[in-house]
């Protein structure tokens, strides 16, 4: 099952991929183009996209979006000047055929 996982720059989308993937929390750097894991929980693989979230990345979302069947969007809670951004983000998600 291929999942992307989406959000803004410094949202945490790596930190969350490597828990899942390692059970650990990792340091990390600014994600540029995409990191990928594969997942298996109870017997079912995860193919799982972290997709870098700078505003220049954030048009080639889109390119990864084929035979995708799970999407996490991760949302910084206390980035309140940029909330409405991510809400932005993830409708143009949504309108996409």
């Amino acid at each position: 099952h291929k999942v992307i996982i989406v959000g803004l720059d410094n949202a945490g989308k790596t930190t969350i991929l490597y828990q899942f993937s390692m059970n650990e929390v990792v340091h990390t750097s600014p994600t540029i183009g995409s990191n990928v894991e594969e997942i298996v929980i109870n017997n079912t693989r995860f193919l799982m996209w972290d997709i870098g979230g700078q505003e220049s990345l954030r048009s080639s979302w889109n390119t990864y979006y084929t035979n995708t069947e799970f999407v996490i969007v991760v949302v910084d809670s206390t980035d309140r000047e940029r909330i409405s951004v991510t809400r932005e983000e993830l409708y143009k998600m949504l309108a996409h055929e």
